[in-house]
């Protein structure tokens, strides 16, 4: 699938990057751009930038960045036609994918995606009509789990041959590389290729938006030496830490109820959605993630945990505590009997017994007592200290200092200690976070000088000066002025650039500009497929390498467009005098090496050239 370049930038012209990112972000307006916490990482200073007037993005602490098309991308884990369709369908404009030839990124994605789509219809097949699959569909008849919920999940089975989707892969031309890439196809050392998940009932993983990026499958018969489950690994279209298994089905019910409930599995998912309780997503066996908490506060601050009652689970929800609280989420933590889990409990009891559970969940602190409680912690006066100070460190994570100030007089209450004392360690805990968030920031100072390091090539020796002004050029051709714009490609050429970067930038808005298109930042940076380069981009030309306002104020009363020019003349007047300087150096050296007085008489009247040199570029860019 494809769209036409001249329809990608009518829908991102017609886009206001802050009406995409606002809806998500508290942003606060500084200078020209609008700041905020980043959603890409975890942070409490917001490093955060986005920039209406240039239609981009960038975190200074992550080095995310780019145009609204990435942010969709990156915030929604959805591919670049998802984008456009996104986008698209917000600003109202109608657009047609076509089946013709795509760019390289946006084709291996699809095509990675179609073969994932391909095989779930496959094994969903397997499950509901081949002879091999009535031990499968026992098994869900079992677990009590209707046709209409197969469906509804796509829940599938792969047949015990080790070669059932291998021939069907090839009957329908599908890539067997690229399922091999998918943990769809298995290969021996021999290079023997085999069904990888044959034999399993299947799960497939849905994105955000509905598409099928991995599949989970469980073993029915017990295997020698094979694991009870196996997950899809992780590709472009599947980060296993970044997906909640069920939020596509789950997330208009919980924008709907303004609540997310949070369990473990594949069939409790199945289960609890199947009794009408549709706001539940699935860690699927693995830790919550900090990228999966920001997934799920994009649709709701309020998480009902939902954990096994054994040690396990708890733990599990002792990890994601402090995680939700570091994204200002709503906690509660609710326990079912001991030996009982979602998937089992609502089939024994019922949607409203199960409700009840989940009315009678438990705040954070709540539950967290109880948990050292049973730990016994609480029967020595040593270990006792120690457990509250526990108690106080996810209270200090929490932002709102009305909220932390009732926390504290809870458990100053609870334990009957002075609020001073509870408020003295929260101190102490406060500080020591201090020196963690001191040296992060000196940590992302460091990662963002590396930035422009990581561009230019480390073998060329290239001067300082040389290298800042180039910066500073690069710069000025995302200001958005066809002037300065022109003025650069007249008197820059590749030779003089520093690095490939460099060069696939200057060349993608030289042709921007001899095309007469749309030379405003966002639109330049959808030239550049290159992430890497938009990441760069994004980085010097936010706030930080802002023309400098010196110059407006020693040119008062002339128009931005005005100051531009003569800033954009003045900076190519440095940079071209620079390299002239630089080969002016390289003709002392040699003079100073020269054997004999004819030689010296040469180079002087090349140091003359390019003195005359440097007074015409002087009256040229005056």
């Amino acid at each position: 699938m494809t769209i036409p370049e001249q329809k990608i930038e009518e829908v991102r012209a017609a886009a206001n990057i802050y009406d995409f990112i606002s809806p998500h972000i508290s942003l606060k307006k500084r200078g020209r751009n609008y700041i905020g916490l980043c959603p890409f990482h975890n942070e409490k200073t917001p490093s955060f930038t986005v920039s209406e007037e240039k239609q981009i993005f960038h975190c200074f602490g992550c080095h995310a960045g780019g145009n609204v098309y990435r942010f969709i991308m990156d915030y929604q884990k959805i591919s670049f036609i998802e984008a456009v369709q996104e986008v698209a369908k917000q600003v109202g404009i109608t657009i047609e994918v076509s089946e013709t030839e795509q760019t390289e990124g946006q084709s291996e994605q699809e095509s990675l995606l179609d073969i994932n789509t391909a095989a779930a219809k496959y094994f969903l097949d397997n499950l509901l009509n081949s002879h091999e699959g009535e031990t499968a569909r026992q098994y869900f008849e079992r677990r009590k789990i209707k046709l209409q919920t197969i469906r509804t999940f796509g829940l599938g089975y792969a047949l015990p041959a080790w070669e059932a989707f291998i021939n069907f892969a090839r009957e329908k031309n599908i890539d067997l590389n690229k399922s091999v890439q998918l943990g769809l196809i298995g290969k021996t050392n021999e290079g023997r290729l085999y069904d990888k998940f044959s034999g399993r009932i299947i799960f497939p993983i849905f994105s955000s938006t509905g598409r099928v990026i991995a599949f989970g499958g469980r073993i029915l018969e017990n295997r020698e030496n094979a694991a009870k489950y196996l997950n899809s690994p992780e590709s472009i279209v599947y980060t296993k830490g970044r997906v909640l298994y069920g939020l596509s089905h789950a997330k208009d019910d919980i924008r709907k109820l303004d609540k997310a409930i949070l369990v473990e599995g594949y069939m409790d998912l199945i289960s609890l959605h199947q009794a009408g309780i549709k706001n539940v997503v699935a860690v699927s066996g693995t830790a919550l993630t900090e990228e999966q908490v920001q997934l799920l506060s994009r649709y709701t601050k309020n998480v009902v945990l939902l954990f096994d009652a054994d040690a396990a689970g708890m733990k599990a929800a002792m990890r994601s505590i402090e995680l939700l609280l570091q994204r200002d989420m709503e906690i509660k933590i609710a326990s079912l009997p001991v030996g009982e889990d979602p998937d089992s409990y609502v089939n024994n009891f019922g949607k409203q017994a199960f409700e009840e559970i989940i009315n009678r969940a438990q705040n954070f602190l709540e539950y967290q007592t109880d948990y050292f409680q049973k730990q016994g912690l609480f029967n020595e006066p040593a270990t006792s200290a120690e457990a509250i100070r526990e108690l106080m460190k996810p209270v200090a994570l929490i932002n709102d200092e009305l909220k932390r100030t009732l926390l504290i007089k809870t458990i100053a209450k609870k334990f009957n200690l002075r609020e001073m004392l509870i408020e003295d360690e929260l101190r102490k805990i406060l500080a020591g976070q201090h020196k963690v968030e001191l040296i992060e920031a000196k940590r992302r100072e460091v990662t963002e000088s590396k930035v422009l390091d990581s561009i230019l090539p480390a073998e060329k020796k290239i001067p300082q000066q040389i290298i800042n002004l180039e910066v500073e050029l690069i710069k000025l051709l995302f200001e958005g002025s066809e002037k300065t714009v022109e003025l650069i490609v007249h008197h820059v050429n590749e030779e003089m650039l520093s690095s490939d970067a460099h060069i696939t930038i200057f060349n993608h808005v030289a042709d921007a500009y001899n095309a007469s298109a749309d030379l405003t930042a966002g639109a330049l940076i959808e030239r550049i497929k290159d992430e890497k380069i938009q990441r760069y981009i994004s980085n010097i030309i936010l706030e930080k390498y802002t023309v400098s306002k010196i110059w407006e104020e020693f040119h008062p009363g002339e128009s931005r467009e005005k100051i531009l020019e003569k800033y954009t003349k003045d900076t190519l007047c440095k940079y071209k005098h620079a390299h002239l300087d630089e080969r002016a150096n390289e003709y002392y050296t040699e003079m100073e090496n020269a054997g004999n007085d004819e030689k010296k008489i040469d180079i002087m009247k090349l140091l003359r050239d390019l003195n005359k040199e440097k007074q015409l570029i002087s009256e040229e860019l005056r």
